[in-house]
């Protein structure tokens, strides 16, 4: 039980409790953390206001996943709301349930996120140089990650609670096992000979022109402040690399670490419990006098993940288990039984079965580790000092980029002309970044101001201002005649292959045999026995609404027209349906299957609470469409 919530606090929950908070450092956020002032609120959920400012940095989160697409600003904002208002809802709900983590535990789990890691090791400096980029104090971030950590632990409570029966996993195989057996009359586009009037070719183009129109570019200029060019200039003694490694002699020390079993006596919803899981424990412990941990373990553990390893829970971390519990398991010898142990699971015996003592490693094993590491520290106080000149002096001469580069001495790039959607080359590689693009399409840029400066990752700032705009317009009649008289062909095939599978489906429903129907249209008829959902033996999108298509009802059969993308039709008569049943294959995979299915039940109770919190709130939206 306990290794399962350690093992939970890894990799993508990191990844989710970040998301959560909305913190993103690939963000330049000057102003990230300061109030509304007199500004109007966009929307609140209860007390609690959002302005443009939260806004805007939610939707450069957003549209930063959106590279080389091309997307609906409006519908990206509107998404960026949504989900403001929806994490407040969840936060303000687990304030009123009274959900608690504390400053440890979202400081452990702080250490654990690349973003403050050099080689895998937590490096402080890091840490509070990327905070200081966000103008965020580290008790602030604590305090973000600890709202994020309750909205989490609310949201994992709901969807780790729901399960699948085993009438659930049967009904899934049942369904995912179907054998069908259908009859299909294939109609394929004809060519059609006739040409198309002039007035049709007008209309389609009149009434289609943003089917026709060139993709919008523009050219920009830019300059560019390099966290790794200023580490570069920076000049080093032996006497201050030693001085250095003095001060963060930490990152270069492995602590004592232990690795620990234990052996739990849970609580139940039984009166009494309490007092009969300490009385199992503490007979347990009298039991040690003649018989080894590990095997008490497997014998009478209550947590069957561990009690079958002898109640290993392998190398102990702070800020996993409850504080009791890490309290007991540091102050133990190697060896050593604790007595039993209360936490919000039962009683625990604790066990340290093994010691693996710590390192420092010396200054000359990580000396160009160190140079390297130093020279971006001292680096680090120019590159935000520089950041804030860059962002104010482009401000303050907003058609141009001479007076910030004289200033800084940066140098002016330039490129060529380029749309939303293009991919990088060495020429463009600055449009690589999703926030370069988005801000030389923006409608300030494109007005003739320079962007805000634009961090690319964590070691670059950027400001760019547009040097040529190709706007998008629409192409004239006959340069795209010959496209629309191919769409308008296309389209009267395509209706004509729609009227003949409707004609079809009437007779077969009038109770002609298909095989009849399909002779007198010149048509081609095939019978599937014992289909199934990935049988390749049939277009895959007519498989698919075969297995969409209702069962036949009263020995009668089920008759559907089914549309290829590219316009083809085919008519199927449904003669009948096989439940399926589960194989031995089948069998092997119903613990999956289970989780899967508890999953998105899980998922669905979640999303069904977070509507039924909504909908008890009072929230307000004051932006225009």
């Amino acid at each position: 039980m306990l290794l399962k919530i350690r093992e939970k606090s890894q990799g993508l929950l990191a990844r989710i409790i970040l998301l959560l908070i909305g913190v993103t450092f690939a963000l330049w956020g000057i102003q990230n953390y300061m109030g509304g002032g007199s500004e109007a609120a966009i929307a609140s959920v209860g007390d609690k206001e959002f302005f443009q400012e939260d806004l805007n940095r939610a939707y450069s989160q957003y549209s930063q996943n959106l590279s080389g697409m091309d997307f609906d600003e409006k519908v990206i904002k509107k998404q960026a709301l949504d989900k403001l208002i929806q994490d407040e809802v969840l936060f303000q709900h687990v304030q009123d349930a009274g959900l608690v983590v504390t400053d440890e535990a979202a400081k452990n789990f702080i250490k654990t996120l690349d973003y403050f890691q050099t080689d895998g090791v937590f490096n402080k400096g890091q840490y509070h140089s990327l905070l200081a980029a966000q103008r965020m104090s580290p008790p602030e971030f604590v305090a973000r990650i600890k709202k994020a950590l309750k909205m989490e632990q609310f949201q994992r409570s709901i969807i780790e609670s729901s399960f699948a029966t085993e009438k659930d996993v049967e009904n899934f195989f049942r369904i995912q096992n179907q054998l069908r057996d259908a009859e299909v009359i294939s109609i394929a586009l004809q060519e059609v000979k006739k040409q198309p009037a002039a007035e049709a070719i007008d209309a389609y183009y009149q009434q289609n022109q943003n089917q026709f129109v060139t993709t919008e570019q523009v050219a920009i200029e830019y300059v560019e402040l390099s966290l790794a060019e200023l580490a570069k200039q920076v000049k080093s003694s032996d006497e201050q690399l030693k001085s250095y490694y003095s001060e963060q002699k930490d990152l270069y020390t492995t602590k004592e670490r232990r690795k620990i079993s234990h052996i739990l006596f849970a609580f139940t919803k039984d009166a009494g419990s309490d007092d009969k899981q300490l009385e199992r424990a503490l007979n347990a412990k009298k039991a040690l006098a003649s018989k080894q941990f590990s095997v008490l373990a497997e014998e009478v553990s209550d947590d069957k993940l561990t009690a079958s390893k002898g109640g290993d829970l392998g190398l102990f971390n702070v800020g996993v288990m409850e504080k009791a519990f890490e309290d007991a398991a540091k102050s133990l010898k190697l060896g050593e039984v604790s007595e039993p142990v209360k936490s919000a699971f039962g009683y625990h015996l604790i066990k340290v079965t093994e010691l693996v003592a710590g390192e420092v490693k010396s200054f000359d094993a990580v000396k160009e580790e160190i140079t390297v590491a130093y020279q971006r520290s001292e680096a680090e106080s120019s590159f935000y000092e520089l950041g804030e000149s860059l962002t104010e002096i482009s401000y303050e001469n907003p058609d141009s980029l001479q007076a910030v580069a004289d200033e800084l001495g940066l140098a002016i790039h330039k490129t060529g002309l380029f749309a939303k959607t293009d991919t990088a080359s060495p020429e463009l590689e600055i449009i690589s970044a999703p926030a370069v693009v988005n801000a030389a399409f923006s409608e300030d840029v494109l007005k003739g101001n320079n962007s805000e400066a634009i961090e690319i990752g964590t070691d670059k700032l950027v400001v760019l201002r547009m040097t040529e705009h190709k706007a998008a317009e629409i192409k004239a009649l006959e340069e795209v005649k010959e496209t629309i008289v191919a769409l308008l062909l296309s389209e009267e095939a395509k209706q004509i292959a729609a009227e003949l599978a409707d004609k079809v489906k009437s007779e077969i429903i009038a109770g002609k045999s298909m095989q009849a129907v399909a002779d007198e249209n010149g048509l081609k008829m095939q019978k599937f026995t014992g289909l199934t959902r990935s049988n390749g033996d049939i277009a895959w999108q007519v498989n698919q609404e075969i297995f969409k298509a209702a069962k036949p009802v009263d020995g009668k059969s089920t008759v559907i027209t089914v549309a290829d993308l590219s316009g083809s039709q085919a008519v199927v008569n449904l003669l009948s349906v096989t439940e399926g049943v589960m194989t031995e294959s089948d069998k092997a995979k119903k613990k999956l299957a289970a989780m899967n299915i508890a999953k998105a039940f899980g998922q669905a109770d979640f999303n069904a609470a977070l509507n039924s919190l909504q909908g008890g709130m009072d929230i307000k939206v004051n932006i225009s469409e």
